[in-house]
């Protein structure tokens, strides 16, 4: 064959994961093995899907986060579980509406031109475009979910669901309509709960404003970080028990600029050691101000419009946008000598979640969730063991917030999403109703003339009844009774309190249980820097892209080990060739052992006599059973990348780069010994069963190819079964002998590699053992040394004396001498060695003088530090096996 023809067999039978993954997934969706079935009398697994917003396509923090949830579906899938994965998706109240708006002002409309029904059809489209690009992306992804049941925020069932609860929540008087402090977003124009609210630390000042005591020429001086809410101002404060002011306490000071009479009030809540001990009180525009102002009988100012600017109760600054009118307040102050001074200060701001403007606390008619009561059960779930976290310190995050728990406010000034089912008549009497209520809901009213509110619903209180609205609740649905409660949620940290703990206590209050029993909660995806990865950097990694290039097995088992359990994984494009080279790697011994079965049939079972079976059947055997009860422990921990890993060397190391290799031939014509063929064909078909939730695409290809060439076998390896440990294998003893002669082998490969020993050519191996035992053992597997470590001649005792021109090595019990001459050029391999040496040491003096320059170590990112450490490590130890490489060839 020439060159080219060989090389285009090579590729033809190269493992292909475009072909591979979209033929599979799509036989699977034809043969309908991802369906829950509501009648089945197995036991059941279901999980619900964490519904991605409408608002982008899918990110690698997405990737990661449904790999984990699909890990856990397959694997209880093959462990004869009724399983349903629920998938869907959100509709992203304030996300979806300021993009679509945003659409609209490029085409020089606004949605209220549009008006509502027009906008919401606009919305729509949109959102359902999107909607089914983010589902076929996880299909591309592998996620076995139930696609029948797929669900949208908005669905009508949902939405019934949504209304329902509002109405229950409302008659038993824990929804409530009440004019509070929200918080408000100017550029959303809308109120957000306050776990919608960043914060961030800002450099920021303190303006020191003087109010002058009416009737004296005193002045009292205010320290605050918002000058121009001053223009809201309805009085000052000071503590009670501060000596420095009690004099002033009943009197009034003159606001400045407006020129309003304000009196000064006693109040506790004021800290003498903040400013000046005397503080502002703008009840319109601080939570805290407005309950002084309630205990203080306060009127309520407020100077903001919804957009951010200032109103007519600014005066000369309406119109103006806030931070126009504070520089323009502050310039005023300054003329009228009534700024005392202005002091830098750091201040923690908070900001909107979706659009990161700066919030104003702001006073308006929103409706509110009372949560003191929703959230007892809750706490107790935790407190009694029947809501587990992992890891587990995440239940103080849950149970911290729930503890301190404050009423959500639940309206959204928006058109898109649920709207909230409250009718007003002229005289301002509510009613609450899913539809226009009837004659006989509202006696004595016309229904015609009711109007209902035109807020919307908080995204989130209907992501909160997602674990039963999605099967059919309020209906007694058989998929609720079956499928209800679920088994884990797999989630982010980031909304253990935006979701999770409202989910939780819905469930209790409407389904009487918990909806999950485990909370999976795994790392935030960050770029090799260790920087959070986020559109707005640029930093992202697309995991279609990573498709596209290496197959959805590769990203998969990728970002599961890279990612290690409990912690943020850091990921670039990298790290995904480590998924690659696996998935190739199982690939290739697959193809070996096929081609060494010839026509006969692969083995499922073991059908090898103890008696028949080599040290290295056994050994491998062993390594399997102690690896499969390994995984499991893993598993039930929830420790997944601590699974992947176990799996991961085991089958790169034990059985690829060891077994495999102890059982071939001498020569490729040779055939293999029989019982070893058997050993790893049934240890292969473990494999592909443990690897399958991992990497489903190519363990069902090879599983294809190998083992269904038996017709009695299933058509997929889906439904498993997953594999039993078999203690009986276990054999701790001889697992050790063959870890000593591992290390031997190992230690021999190390030499001939540094020393540039050509591998065509065999050595000798003397070797000084501190027991007999220890020789008696290598001498019995002297063929094993012969094909792994090209040894000819092999001489072990516990007096062996070490040969001339020898390189050695120390391990556990023994010293490892390889006679060199004849092998190298010695002469040649010493300038060779000391050129290495001087490389390394020009690269070591350059990279300390860069760490112990404090500029750079003051001045560059942290994480550009400490790779810069890590590479100096790295060329320390290089240089210490140069060095002792050297040493052994110069002592010649």
């Amino acid at each position: 064959m020439d060159n080219k023809n060989l090389e285009k067999n090579k590729k033809s039978l190269a493992y292909n994961p475009v072909e591979v993954e979209d033929r599979l997934y799509n036989q699977w969706l034809k043969d309908n093995i991802f369906h829950g079935r509501e009648d089945s009398e197995k036991p059941t697994y279901s999980v619900v899907i964490p519904p991605p917003n409408v608002t982008d396509v899918l990110h690698i923090g997405h990737a990661l986060n449904n790999t984990i949830q699909d890990i856990l579906v397959r694997k209880h899938r093959m462990e004869n579980y009724e399983t349903e994965w629920l998938p869907g998706s959100d509709h992203a109240g304030i996300a979806t509406q300021v993009i679509v708006e945003k659409q609209l002002l490029t085409e020089g409309t606004t949605r209220r031109e549009m008006g509502r029904e027009k906008f919401l059809e606009r919305t729509r489209s949109w959102a359902y475009r999107n909607k089914d690009i983010i589902l076929n992306q996880l299909k591309k992804i592998g996620c076995s979910c139930d696609w029948e049941r797929t669900r949208f925020t908005l669905d009508e069932g949902l939405s019934n669901a949504v209304a329902e609860v509002f109405k229950h929540l409302y008659d038993k008087g824990w929804i409530y309509r009440g004019h509070r402090i929200v918080n408000w977003c100017p550029s959303c124009r809308t109120s957000l709960s306050d776990d919608e609210v960043e914060h961030q630390e800002f450099d920021s000042s303190l303006w020191y404003i003087k109010y002058k005591v009416k009737g004296s020429d005193e002045y009292l001086t205010v320290a605050t970080t918002r000058p121009e809410t001053m223009l809201g101002d309805t009085a000052l404060a000071v503590n009670p028990k501060d000596s420095r002011f009690k004099k002033y306490v009943g009197k009034t000071v003159i606001l400045p600029i407006l020129e309003r009479e304000i009196p000064v009030v006693a109040d506790s809540y004021v800290d003498p050691e903040f400013g000046t001990g005397v503080v502002k009180v703008t009840p319109a525009h601080d939570p805290n101000d407005f309950e002084i102002g309630h205990r203080h009988d306060l009127p309520e100012v407020n100077i903001l419009n919804t957009d951010g600017t200032l109103n007519e109760n600014a005066g000369k600054y309406k119109g103006l946008d806030r931070y126009v009118a504070r520089k323009q307040l502050v310039e005023d102050l300054k003329k009228k000598n009534l700024l005392e001074k202005i002091e830098k200060y750091q201040m923690a701001a908070g900001t909107c979640y979706r659009c990161h403007q700066v919030i104003e606390p702001y006073l308006s008619d929103q409706w509110f969730v009372k949560m003191d009561e929703l959230a007892k059960p809750a706490i107790d779930a935790v407190n009694t063991g029947k809501l587990r976290f992992h890891p587990d310190y995440w239940s103080k995050t849950y149970l911290h917030w729930l503890e301190n728990v404050r009423d959500w406010c639940i309206s959204r000034q928006l058109w898109w999403g649920h709207r909230i089912p409250a009718w007003y008549a002229e005289d301002g009497t509510v009613f609450v109703s899913a539809n226009r209520p009837t004659k006989e809901q509202c006696p004595g009213f016309d229904p015609e003339s009711l109007v209902q509110d035109e807020d919307v619903l908080d995204t989130w209180f209907s992501s909160w009844l997602w674990p039963f609205s999605t099967f059919g609740w309020p209906e007694k649905t058989g998929e609720l009774k079956k499928f209800y409660p679920t088994r884990v949620l797999v989630t982010a940290s980031e909304i253990i309190y935006l979701w999770v703990a409202r989910m939780v206590m819905a469930g209790y209050e409407f389904m009487g249980e918990s909806p999950f029993s485990d909370v999976y909660i795994h790392g935030t995806v960050r770029d090799a820097n260790g920087i959070k990865m986020s559109k707005s950097l640029g930093n992202g990694i697309d995991p279609l892209e990573i498709i596209d290039k290496h197959g959805a097995d590769a990203l998969r088992i990728s970002l599961v080990l890279a990612t290690p359990d409990g912690q943020d994984p850091w990921i670039s494009k990298n790290t995904f060739e480590i998924g690659r080279n696996f998935i190739n790697k199982l690939y290739q011994v697959s193809r070996f052992v096929n081609m060494r079965l010839g026509e006969s049939q692969p083995a499922v079972k073991l059908v090898v006599k103890d008696e028949d079976l080599v040290i290295f059947d056994r050994w491998i055997l062993s390594r399997l059973e102690r690896t499969i009860e390994a995984i499991d422990k893993s598993f039930t921990d929830y420790r997944l990348s601590s699974a992947a890993k176990t799996l991961y060397n085991f089958v790169w190391d034990d059985y690829c780069s060891w077994y495999i290799e102890l059982i071939k031939p001498d020569s490729p014509d040779m055939p293999i010994r029989e019982s070893s063929l058997n050993v790893a064909t049934y240890v292969l078909y473990q494999i592909l069963k443990l690897l399958h939730p991992f990497v489903p695409f190519v363990t069902e290809e090879i599983y294809l190819q190998l083992y269904k060439r038996d017709e009695n076998q299933p058509g997929t390896i889906t439904f498993g079964p997953w594999p039993q440990s078999d203690r009986r294998h276990i054999d701790e003893r001889l697992e050790e002998s063959l870890k000593q002669i591992q290390d031997v082998v190992t230690a021999v490969r190390s030499i001939r590699a540094e020393l540039n020993v050509p591998p065509g050519k065999k050595s000798d191996l003397y070797i000084r053992v501190n027991e007999p035992a220890f020789a008696t053992l290598l001498e019995n597997h002297i063929q094993y040394f012969r094909s792994l470590a090209r040894v000819e001649n092999l001489h072990c005792s516990v007096d062996i004396k070490k040969p001339p021109f020898s390189a050695s090595a120390v391990i556990s019990g023994a010293e490892i001498y390889v006679p060199l001459s004849g092998l190298i050029d010695i002469e040649l391999e010493k300038k060779r060695l000391q050129k290495n040496l001087d490389d390394l040491k020009v690269q070591l003096e350059k990279i300390s003088k860069k760490l112990a320059n404090p500029d750079f170590l003051a001045n560059a990112p942290k994480d550009v530090i400490e790779r810069e450490r890590g590479k100096k490590e790295d060329f320390q130890e290089r240089s210490q096996r140069l060095n002792k490489n050297l040493e052994q060839i110069m002592g010649w």
